[in-house]
């Protein structure tokens, strides 16, 4: 899942950034209006966090901008501003959630995860290939009945090459929709954490090198 946070206090979107991705989620982090509807335009998010007031703007604005152009990203508001109005108004405009500062971290981990689950709700929840089962809603993984116990980001990358069972996935795919640009693309980063998915998965492999490509979740090693 991919989260698009736009705070323009640094501080406050270190913490949060660093809590989201904690939890297995890819974070872009920009600090103002015009870098985020940047950010839309060329990427597909699974949710986006606003902060309410920037300097650029009033988040909500633009949300209901947004809205109106089509785009219907999950939307969830951080703000100080706790009166009814205040938050009749952000849903008015298009937000999907409200939460008021201060706030506790993982009930906002807890919010955000709630809304890309929506944002994927037309994709089906359980894949399987070769007796494993993916289960994207309970974000459980077994193979032949047994319970595997899978990182956060090994989760990720195997969904991903779960919803596109038997296609070849290349590798900056996976980078793009698994970790973010904090990631280091250039690295082994995505090798490393196959081959450990390969061993945890078991025999016979199930995860297949595509050359020239990427990789390819598949019951059998056809190319």
């Amino acid at each position: 899942m991919r989260v698009l946070l736009v705070e323009d206090d640094e501080n406050l979107r270190f913490g949060v950034a660093a809590a989201l991705r904690a939890a297995g989620l890819a974070v872009d982090e920009v600090a103002d209006l015009p870098q985020a509807d940047e950010a839309l335009f060329v990427t597909a998010y699974d949710c986006a966090v606003f902060d309410r007031m920037l300097p650029s703007g009033d988040a909500a604005v633009f949300v209901d901008a947004l809205r109106r152009a089509g785009q219907g990203v999950p939307v969830l508001f951080l703000t100080a501003r706790d009166t009814v109005a205040d938050r009749v108004e952000g849903f008015a405009s298009g937000g999907d959630d409200y939460l008021v500062k201060p706030f506790a971290v993982p009930e906002l981990v807890a919010r955000v995860r709630s809304l890309c689950r929506r944002s994927a709700a037309v994709r089906p929840p359980v894949h399987s290939v070769g007796g494993l089962e993916v289960d994207t809603a309970r974000r459980q993984v077994r193979r032949d009945g047994v319970l595997l116990t899978l990182t956060s980001r090994e989760f990720a990358v195997l969904e991903v090459l779960a919803t596109r069972a038997d296609q070849a996935v290349s590798r900056a795919e996976l980078i793009e929709s698994c970790w973010d640009e904090m990631a280091e693309p250039q690295s082994n980063v995505l090798e490393v954490l196959v081959s450990q998915l390969r061993r945890k998965l078991g025999e016979p492999a199930l995860i297949h090198t595509v050359r020239g490509v990427g990789y390819r979740l598949a019951s059998d090693d056809a190319r």
